[in-house]
């Protein structure tokens, strides 16, 4: 499905529509405002309630106490711009007013929720996911909304733990399709006396011209909405064998140089290296069927693990055999890796696996920066790139390694395979080099 064939918004599901000014907060007669194509429609937006025992591990800890968690999709329409106009940067802010109501996941994309694409719509793939498709029965192109679009920037979150929250689709060179028809996904804790979430929806839009200049607009003023918190239901129907997993890809700097016997020794090691990490992480070998292609090595780890453990140990062990297995080597027979994850919605399928996040963390892993930071840092063992959900998720929270301060930003920007996202990248673990 293409971006040209999502209906706009339905009149009888929009909340507001505004326009978008380059001089925000003046009044219409002014004659220094400039409105920015037609106006921008909001929907309604659909909240609806997530069960405890339906909640990802890492927030089932959280559920109770005095809270409960429900899933919100919103969507928006931009408008038409003029000739030789198009929309460089899109940002949607949703602010709850609130403040004990906290987004505790933002989803850009059906794949990292739980939904699955095929010839006859949108199906769940987990319990999560099959209460949204409950929830939008009156609405299914929102659902179609949410599904990876080819060529389209992915979304970059922001706002975590916080009320105020938002999604940015952003296409620095102008080369990829920024589409007019949008939906996203969060999940939100709020204080179980609460009745009524109550918020306010901005947007943020850079707008490339034709004189090659850029227009910064906002709405001209916020929307306002308000909706109820449902009552839980009955327990939702699963079907089908994709799920949301956590994908690991792993390549030797250096390989091709090698000789045969080493290259041999090479990939026993990383086989058994890759092999220690995961069961350190808690992962039995007989979870995982991990791809192999001589220097690297592709995972798709089980469903329903939880990240915030997996990953620190899972890292910290790779670390440790690194350095136990370059300790004894001389600087020509050091085994690199360029480590990669990526999170999204899989399935197997007849000759591996299928799903966005599988070929995201590729490009991730053969991407310029992380080839960059293992060559400017020769002392590193390993380094280590993770989507932006990943780390907002997952490592912003983080109370072991790898940290935040860990990590420095990076934009994937692969314009042959039209590819944008915003990522971090660690370096890994360094060995004394031996003479």
């Amino acid at each position: 499905m293409t971006a040209d064939t999502i209906e706009l918004l339905h009149p009888s599901d929009v909340l507001a529509g505004r326009e978008l000014v380059s001089a925000p907060g003046r009044s219409a007669d002014d004659r220094d405002v400039r409105v920015i194509g037609d106006a921008v429609r909001c929907g309604r937006p659909v909240i609806y309630p997530v069960p405890g025992p339906d909640l990802p591990p890492a927030l089932q800890r959280r559920a109770g106490a005095g809270y409960r968690y429900v899933g919100a999709i919103f969507a928006f329409d931009l408008g038409d711009l003029g000739d030789g106009e198009r929309y460089q940067a899109v940002r949607f802010e949703v602010e709850l007013a609130d403040r004990r109501a906290v987004a505790l996941r933002l989803d850009g994309d059906g794949g990292a929720l739980g939904l699955t694409f095929d010839n006859a719509g949108p199906a769940p793939a987990s319990t999560a996911a099959a209460h949204t498709v409950t929830a939008t029965r009156a609405r299914p192109d929102w659902l179609r909304r949410l599904l990876n679009r080819r060529g389209v920037p992915r979304a970059w979150t922001l706002g975590l733990q916080n009320h105020r929250f938002r999604w940015t689709y952003e296409d620095p060179r102008s080369a990829l399709l920024l589409p007019r028809s949008y939906a996203v996904h969060a999940l939100i804790e709020v204080p179980a006396d609460l009745a009524e979430i109550h918020g306010t929806i901005d947007m943020h839009v850079d707008v490339s011209t034709r004189a090659s200049t850029v227009l910064h607009a906002d709405l001209r003023d916020s929307i306002a909405f308000s909706e109820s918190v449902p009552a839980l239901t009955g327990p939702a129907d699963v079907t089908g064998s994709a799920a949301v997993r956590l994908c690991m890809a792993a390549d030797v700097s250096g390989y091709s140089s090698r000789t045969n016997a080493e290259t041999e020794r090479i990939q026993g090691l990383l086989v058994d290296i890759l092999a220690r990490a995961r069961r350190a992480a808690g992962i039995a070998d007989s979870a995982v069927a991990p791809q192999a292609h001589g220097d690297g090595q592709f995972t798709v780890l089980p469903p329903g693990i939880d990240e915030s453990a997996v990953i620190p140990r899972l890292i910290d062990e790779l670390g440790t055999a690194l350095r136990e297995v370059n300790a004894v080597a001389t600087p020509d027979a050091r085994l690199r890796l360029r480590l990669a994850l990526h999170r999204g919605l899989v399935k197997p399928a007849c000759n591996g696996w299928v799903g966005s996040s599988t070929i995201a963390v590729h490009r991730l892993l053969d991407s310029p920066p992380l080839r960059t930071a293992l060559r400017e840092h020769a002392a590193a063992d390993f380094v280590l790139g993770i989507p932006d959900v990943l780390f907002q998720d997952v490592i912003v929270h983080a109370a072991e390694p790898p940290l935040p301060s860990d990590f420095t930003p990076v934009v994937v920007d692969l314009p042959e395979k039209s590819f944008v996202e915003h990522c971090w990248v660690a370096v890994g673990t360094t060995s004394s080099v031996r003479a």
